[in-house]
This record gives structure tokens, C-alpha cells and sequence, in this order.
């Protein structure tokens, strides 16, 4: 049976802006074939065992020709494969799309064509530049900036882009920015017209300069600014000191590392970029079952005689009643027992279970369930722990001072995941880290473990978040500076807190 492709365009840089059907034939794919512009965080939406190829052409620098590109995804095809072919912007807007598509028409294989948010009117979007504009500019035109370097004369008529008064957009066009702002002051455009160049745009690091088709070369040159850049000339481009947004966000440019567990790393990415930062995940721990459920069991099998059930974390949550559940046990088995949430997350997951919490404390640690529960707990009172092998004894211990029977049950088991030696170290030297994010003692702890004492410099230039003072306190043991704390212990108060640092 034969294999289809999907030419895909992936959109400009936010990898947000994929379209739903872009994002399904990743999922969907048995090969993924990527450019060079690609955002990488649209590989991990494709399947573990999907083939990965990296496609790019960078200037004087090219993996594969145009020719052999088209080759290989025709092959792949052959073989009966899903093969996705992911291109920047959209696939026929200089894309070269059209020259894969016919390699495949000519061989009878199956093609879909999934359109993608070109460059062209995305990036000028998130400078702030509308590329049409009432009483402005009622066209806009879409021009390569970088001819095929092999044919004998440019297609490119400037006598007639001359005297155009739309806007004009050209597509990687840095290298010869010289020559086109030249000709089209030659053919009859004003050498006074505005012009914006804008770099990496809807990525954190985007970069716009602005000047006239008589100076913006120069400025180019002495910024030494580098594709992948697009060019717009117009007088819609006077517009972006009063539209421009994306770089008004509290995080813009910021480059944050995120340590949570990869299950858990989500909510805290997705409010880093939503505040205009990029979000790195690199977990530092990993949340696994326990292999021996004996202790479990039987806390569950005597579940009533429990006065209190203090639950420290959403994953103690998560695994105490995925046990009960395996073992046929009813939910309300616990109608004795009062709930107690060391924060309001781990409240709002018993809460989506039906279970109302009689007891949050004011701070979200150990020392303050006690504080809360000293004067509801009696002598004698069975109270039942579910937490992980490495939480902290000092609840458990507060609580036999108070008279209490304690069963401190472990119900999960943190570990560190498994990476390659010298990853982190690599991470750290090779992406500009601006911010490292600590949301429990044992993601610090783990950190450190995997960097490694000797590499404990590479955090000088980076600042560090921790979400409070027990995980702030951990890292200043390791030696690992603090620059950020949380005031409330969640991440909202972890993001709130970041933001306050930069804002003043």
C-alpha cells in the first residue's frame, strides 16, 4: 500500500501559530522531514517512534539539495509511509512546495496541501505593522529578496515595483538589502519611504529596525543584523510605534528554565509564554508508581478509622485515589476522615473528585498544616499520610508531638530522569538562560546532581526563582544563589514573582 504526504506549512517561528490540521499531520506521521526555521517544540507533538529528519538549508550551509529533499520524500513515500514535510511560513509561498508537489504528481503518490501563516503578514502582525491599512495602503505585495543566484538576470521588475504605493514586502532579503533599496529609489520610489527589517520575528527574540530606504542599509550593516529577517517598505510601517505589542510583554525576551516534572511543566510554560518569555523544559524529576503496595493497601483496606487525610502535593492526590480505584475501594469509604491541602492546587484536585477540604493553611508548607491542625487534632487521632519517599519528615513528626498515629505512607516514588551525559552542561553553555525556576527541594536537589558541582559557574549569569522558602533554602545549601522567592508558594506566585524582579 503506498504512503501520503502532507506539505505542511508550519507557520513563521511562535509555534503557536500552526494550524490545527498542521498539528495533526505531525501527530499522524510515521516521518517527519523539517526545515531549518522550524520551531523544534513542534517535534514532540509527533509520535515516539516517528522518523525525525532535519532538512535544513542554511546560507553556504546545506544538508540536502532542493533536489534530494524532494527525492527522499518521495521515497519515504514509497514505502508506505505517513511522511509530513514541514516548511516555514506556508508551502507555496516561496516554499518550493510546488516543486515537491509535482515530483509526486509525476510519480502518482498522494499529497495534501495544509497552508500555513506565511512570514510575509504574521511577523510585520507581531511588530505592530498592519500590511494593509485604511487611507494608508489598500495593497500589499509579497517579493523574493534572495533570486535563484544562478539565473542570468532577476525576474524582478523594479521599474514596475517602483511605482507601487502599497506595501512591499520582500522575504529574506538581508544579503541584498543594498541593491534592492537602490533600485527601487532609482525606479521612482521616495528614498524617504519608511522601512522596517525585522528579525527572528514572533519568536522572544525578535528584532525590528526602522530607517528609510536611503539610510536602512546602513543601519543594517552596523547592527550586523543576519537573516532569517523579512523587509517591509510602506508608510504602514509608522503605524508600529503606536500598534506594536508582542514586545510590551513582562517576560518578552526571556528565556526561562523550566525543572517540573514533564507532566506538570505545562501549566508553568504556558503562563511564561503567554507573559512573552520561552519556556525551556528540562524536568529535573520524574514522578513513577511504587513498586510495593503492601503499606498503601493497607492504609486503604482500614481507610475509616482515619480522623485526618493530609495530602501535600496534586500527585499524592493523583496516586492515593488511582490505588483506590484499583483496588474497588468506594470513594465514600472516607466519610470520617477530614480532608486537609497544604495549597489551594492540591485542594481544587480533591475538589474535581467531589471531596470538600475542611483545612488549607495560610502558607503552603509543612509547618503550617501543623500551625492549622494543633488545635483540630486530638490525642489518638489516626491521621494517614499519602505523600512521596522524599517529603520531609518534619509534618510527620509535628504530628506525633500533638499525639496523633501517624501513617506516613509513601505513595509514589520521585526519581531523575534519564538524560545523556553532559546535556544540562550543553543546555546551559548553548542557549542564553535567563531565568531557572525551582518549584520543590528535590527539583534543585537533582539539578544539581545532574550538572554536577564543577559546572556550578554556568548559573552566574542566570537568575534563580524559587517558589519558596524551603526550596529557596535547599538551593543556598547547594550553593546555588536565590534572586527570586515566591511570596505565595504556587505557580501563579512563582510567575508573579519573576515578573516583579524584572518590573523593578
Amino acid at each position: 500500500m503506498g504512503g501520503k504526504v502532507y506539505l505542511v506549512g508550519a507557520g513563521p517561528g511562535d509555534y503557536k501559530l500552526i494550524t490545527l490540521k498542521g498539528l495533526e499531520c505531525i501527530e499522524n506521521a510515521d516521518v517527519v522531514l523539517y526545515d531549518r526555521l522550524i520551531n523544534p517544540k513542534l517535534l514532540k507533538y509527533a509520535k515516539k517512534d516517528a522518523e525525525i529528519i532535519y532538512v535544513g538549508k542554511a546560507p553556504n550551509a546545506h544538508s540536502y539539495s532542493q533536489e534530494e529533499i524532494s527525492r527522499l520524500i518521495l521515497e519515504k513515500a514509497l514505502e508506505g509511509n505517513i511522511v509530513t514535510r514541514l516548511k516555514g511560513g506556508d508551502p507555496f509561498v516561496f516554499g518550493r512546495g510546488g516543486e515537491e508537489a509535482l515530483l509526486l504528481t509525476k510519480n502518482n503518490v498522494e499529497f495534501e496541501i495544509v497552508p500555513g501563516i506565511t512570514s510575509a503578514i504574521s511577523v510585520p502582525a507581531y511588530a505592530g505593522i498592519p500590511v494593509t491599512h485604511r487611507n494608508i495602503s489598500s495593497a500589499f505585495h509579497i517579493i523574493t529578496g534572495h533570486e535563484d543566484p544562478m539565473k542570468e538576470e532577476s525576474s524582478l521588475e523594479f521599474e514596475a515595483l517602483g511605482k507601487l504605493k502599497g506595501t512591499l514586502i520582500f522575504l529574506m532579503g538581508i544579503k541584498n538589502i543594498d541593491s534592492i533599496c537602490k533600485k527601487l529609489i532609482k525606479h521612482g520610489q521616495s528614498s524617504k519611504r519608511p522601512v522596517a527589517v525585522i528579525r527572528k520575528g514572533t519568536t522572544m527574540e525578535q528584532e525590528m529596525l526602522v530607517g528609510t530606504l536611503q539610510n536602512i542599509s546602513a543601519k543594517i550593516k552596523e547592527k550586523d543584523f543576519k537573516n532569517p529577517a523579512i523587509i517591509i517598505v510602506g508608510e504602514v510601517v509608522n503605524l508600529s510605534e503606536a500598534l506594536s505589542w508582542v514586545d510590551k510583554k513582562k517576560l518578552f525576551g526571556k528565556r526561562v528554565l523550566v525543572t517540573r516534572t514533564r507532566s506538570q511543566a505545562s501549566k508553568l510554560s504556558k503562563k511564561i509564554e503567554s507573559l512573552g518569555g520561552e519556556a525551556i523544559e528540562f524536568p529535573t524529576i520524574e514522578i513513577t508508581p511504587k513498586e510495593d503496595y503492601s503499606k498503601i493497601d493497607k492504609a486503604i483496606g482500614e481507610i475509616e478509622k482515619y480522623k485526618w487525610i493530609i495530602f501535600t502535593s496534586i500527585n499524592g492526590v493523583k496516586f492515593f485515589f488511582d490505588r483506590m480505584k484499583k483496588l474497588g475501594f468506594d470513594i465514600r469509604l472516607l466519610k470520617n476522615a477530614k480532608l486537609c491541602a497544604i495549597g489551594p492546587a492540591t485542594a481544587n484536585k480533591l475538589n474535581q473528585l467531589g471531596l470538600v477540604v475542611e483545612c488549607i493553611p495560610d502558607e503552603y508548607r509543612a509547618e503550617s498544616i501543623v500551625e492549622a491542625l494543633k488545635d483540630k487534632i486530638e490525642a489518638g487521632d489516626s491521621v494517614l499520610l499519602p505523600r512521596a519517599d522524599i517529603a520531609r519528615r518534619v509534618l510527620e513528626e509535628e504530628l506525633l508531638k500533638l499525639g496523633a498515629k501517624v501513617d506516613n505512607i509513601h505513595v509514589y516514588k520521585t526519581t531523575i530522569p534519564e538524560y545523556k551525559k553532559g546535556e544540562l552542561v550543553k543546555l546551559l553553555k548553548d542557549s542564553k538562560i535567563d531565568i531557572i525556576t525551582f518549584t520543590s527541594s528535590s527539583t534543585v536537589k537533582n539539578f544539581y546532581k545532574i550538572l554536577g558541582e564543577d559546572n556550578i559557574n554556568l548559573l552566574n549569569d542566570a537568575s534563580i526563582a524559587a517558589i519558596g522558602p524551603i526550596t529557596a533554602k535547599t538551593a543556598r545549601e547547594l550553593n546555588i544563589k536565590v534572586d527570586i522567592e515566591a511570596k505565595e508558594y504556587t505557580i501563579d506566585g512563582l510567575v508573579d514573582a519573576i515578573v516583579n524582579y524584572y518590573s523593578n
